[in-house]
């Protein structure tokens, strides 16, 4: 009895300068930030109120969870497939898909953002080549739009998406699949029927940390989004710092904060622990 009490108390003091740091670098703050939303500009529950009633705040959130599901479904499709050819390919594709895995880290997400409005501005790379080969006669708007917004934010969050499915891949027992051929399944139906459902923790990691990503994203839809495509966060960027209006940037972080712990609490309730690891 002693030396689990020993081992728990020497854990929590492990544990302790993370707790404390985690606290005063994100508690305290996120706090003083729901102080704002109560206070700002006068006290009560008035910015709570402006979110149900301003239709700007209500379009721009549908459309944050818009674009938001979307690109979780593209970055974990794509993430798939590419983890798929880490862990199982040959030794030439292994190192092939690795490279494109990890060089992306090496470049920031100002940089890739800039060098997506170059390829698909109106006089970008993509417009210029389709033009000059006659396939199109008027540039195609492919920046500045959702859609933009939505290519660079998969681009960035692919790799991220990876590393989940990774561990799952890697986990699997191959004897299942050699049982499953040995019964005279396809190489197709024990994909989809063994394959697929076996590495579900893995599916279902990448595209949490996908979606909570999406939804906080700034740089990227600023960019490539021009303005028309505005997200949560570029909305509390421009509350607090352009109109300015504190108490409503507040208000909105605080609704998005409990949104994705909402997310996060429905996960662990419905998923089993061990399915995540």
């Amino acid at each position: 009895m002693r030396g689990v009490l020993s081992d728990r108390m020497g854990a929590a003091l492990l544990m302790a300068p993370l707790l404390l740091f985690l606290g005063l670098a994100y508690a305290w703050p996120f706090l003083g930030v729901v102080k704002w939303s109560f206070t700002l500009p006068t006290p009560g529950l008035g910015q709570y109120q402006a979110l149900l009633t301003d239709d700007l705040v209500q379009s721009v959130f549908i459309r944050t969870l818009r674009i938001a599901a979307i690109v979780t479904i593209v970055s974990v499709a794509a993430a798939y497939a590419i983890t798929l050819v880490w862990v199982r390919g040959s030794p030439a594709q292994r190192l092939i898909a690795e490279f494109c895995i990890l060089v992306p880290f090496w470049i920031s997400v100002l940089t890739r953002a800039f060098g997506w409005v170059a390829l698909l501005s109106n006089r970008g790379l993509i417009n210029t080549w389709l033009q000059s080969i006659g396939f199109i006669s008027e540039p195609l708007t492919l920046v500045r739009n959702e859609f933009g917004v939505i290519v660079g934010m998969t681009h960035f969050l692919i790799p991220f998406a990876v590393f989940p499915l990774a561990s799952a891949m890697r986990s699997l027992d191959d004897r299942v699949l050699l049982a499953a051929r040995g019964l005279g399944s396809s190489r197709m139906r024990t994909f989809w029927t063994v394959f697929v459902p076996m590495t579900r923790s893995g599916i279902i990691g990448s595209a949490m940390i996908v979606f909570v990503f999406s939804l906080g994203f700034f740089v990227t839809p600023a960019i490539l989004g021009g303005g028309r495509s505005v997200m949560i966060a570029e909305l509390i960027y421009l509350r607090i710092f352009q109109s300015p209006d504190w108490g409503l940037g507040a208000a909105i972080s605080v609704v998005l904060v409990l949104f994705v712990g909402a997310l996060m609490a429905l996960l662990f309730r419905y998923v089993r622990p061990k399915q995540l690891i």
